[in-house]
């Protein structure tokens, strides 16, 4: 849960730096949210979650 409620965040901070940067328009990133919302309704989603927290775990492992 402190992956998924991360992931979120860091996103939603550079979601809000792109609109505010004039990188992305706020019609397709409302377009990107509710895909989002509406990907994570799927059959899929379990295995995007699956697959970031491999990625988590990868990054997790790795020693400086």
């Amino acid at each position: 849960m402190a992956i998924s409620l991360s992931v979120v965040l860091l996103l939603a901070i550079i979601l809000v730096v792109l609109l505010r940067g004039g990188s992305i328009k706020p019609g397709p990133a409302i377009v990107a949210v509710l895909f989002g919302f509406f990907l994570a309704s799927t059959g899929m989603a379990p295995s995007i979650n699956r697959f970031l927290n491999s990625i988590a775990d990868t990054i997790n492992q790795i020693n400086f």
